[in-house]
């Protein structure tokens, strides 16, 4: 992909402080299912402890990236679903390790009743775009 296009703050809309309102690209579309706190066996990681969680899911995020040729620098937008909004710093804290302040994508993050099993404490899908 070419360099994304980052517009954290369009003409008439508050500035964002964790994302970008606007990423533009241009090539291939990847879309990432929501990876869960589940190690290469499908066991739980970090039962509890959200930012052992968050860790794990962002692997888990780097691992299907690069199965799609790609990585972080080519994604263009992170949906957070979270059972509790307490939990975005640890979120904040794994993506930091991957994505660079200067490189956020869009985002959008949704606190949800419960996800598909009740250890969960979060589930995060990405879209990214790689060059044709």
């Amino acid at each position: 992909m070419s360099e994304p296009t980052r517009i954290p703050a369009p003409d008439g809309v508050a500035p964002a402080a964790q994302y970008a309102h606007v990423v533009m690209g241009s090539g291939r579309f990847v879309a990432i299912s929501g990876q869960l706190p589940l190690d290469e066996h499908g066991a739980l990681v970090g039962e509890g402890d959200p930012r052992a969680q968050a860790r794990q899911v962002f692997e888990n995020l780097r691992r299907c990236l690069a199965a799609a040729g790609a990585g972080f620098d080519d994604v263009v937008k992170l949906t957070y679903f979270v059972t509790d909004m307490a939990h975005m710093p640890a979120i904040r804290a794994a993506r930091a390790a991957h994505i660079p302040d200067d490189r956020l994508p869009a985002a959008s993050a949704v606190q949800v009743a419960a996800l598909v099993r009740p250890e969960f404490l979060m589930e995060i899908e990405a879209f990214a775009v790689l060059g044709a």
